[in-house]
């Protein structure tokens, strides 16, 4: 059992456990009518975050106190159906970061403040189940505030949650990461002529790749085993292929100042392959 220390609201309380140290639980309705010293069980919580005696604690508590209700439940809803539909658990911070800015996003609307997301085109096209989210969350916003958010909030929604997806996330910059997918897809499109079809098979394959070597990349843990051959062989057999593999390992050197390995061109290369494959047969 833990010790309630501070009712936040009716659905956020901090707690202290058997051995002190401090927790923030949410739940629906869980400091409801509840008074500090009081017993609560566990299983109340929907989300039992780390210990808060950091730096950041008093922040977060002041975030929390000055919340909305109504924010923090919808919080909870889309952070459930998030996690549902990518199959993944969400960092804990998701809550507090993705509640601020809806909050900060209902006050833009009602003062009319329109801040333009600059790549709401490649959060929709390269990160599509991310975007979904998005726009379930604005629906929720929508209806609960009778308002009429933008589907431009989606993506700004669709930052958060592209940016809780993993342990590094704390590192994670969801604008930085749609860039680099945006410029690596327009060179494929323009170097090579190519016109890709985003309902295809293929490009799906392609994007999915894209998005993995972008983490990559930027995780400092780009595939490299030092064997060339593989290299050569699809250099051989594919290069126009190679060619716009090594257009894009120009860019980003140049822009980004980092080496890509033979072995990720390769496997790049491969993806670029199949489009130019399939834009043949069209």
């Amino acid at each position: 059992m833990i010790k309630i220390k501070k009712v936040l609201n009716s659905s956020v309380v901090l707690v202290i456990d058997d051995q002190g140290k401090e927790f923030i639980l949410f739940g629906k309705g869980i400091g409801y009518g509840q008074k500090n010293g009081a017993l609560i069980a566990n299983h109340q919580a929907d989300q039992i975050f780390m210990p808060v005696d950091n730096f950041k604690a008093k922040e977060l508590l002041d975030l929390l106190d000055a919340m909305p209700p109504e924010f923090i439940d919808l919080t909870q809803k889309i952070v459930s159906h998030a996690e549902k539909k990518l199959h993944t658990k969400l960092i804990s911070g998701i809550y507090f970061t993705l509640m601020d800015h809806m909050n900060f996003a209902v006050e833009r609307y009602r003062k009319n403040i329109n801040i333009t997301n600059r790549v709401y085109w490649e959060i929709k096209n390269y990160y599509t189940e991310e975007f979904e989210i998005g726009l379930y969350a604005i629906e929720l916003m929508n209806k609960a505030f009778d308002i009429h958010l933008p589907k431009e909030e989606a993506a700004n929604i669709a930052f958060h949650i592209v940016n809780s997806q993993t342990e590094n996330s704390a590192s994670r910059d969801g604008m930085k990461y749609a860039k680099m997918i945006g410029s690596i897809v327009n060179l494929v499109r323009y170097t090579l002529n190519i016109n890709l079809d985003t309902e295809n098979v293929h490009y799906t394959r392609f994007i999915t790749h894209v998005k993995f070597f972008v983490e990559r990349y930027f995780d400092d843990k780009m595939i490299d085993d030092k064997d060339d051959a593989l290299f050569e062989q699809i250099a051989n057999l594919y290069p126009q292929a190679m060619n716009g593999a090594f257009k894009i390992k120009e860019y980003i050197q140049q822009v980004y100042g980092k080496h890509i390995p033979n072995e990720e061109l390769t496997y790049l290369a491969v993806h670029i392959h199949r489009l130019i494959s399939y834009n043949q047969l069209e």
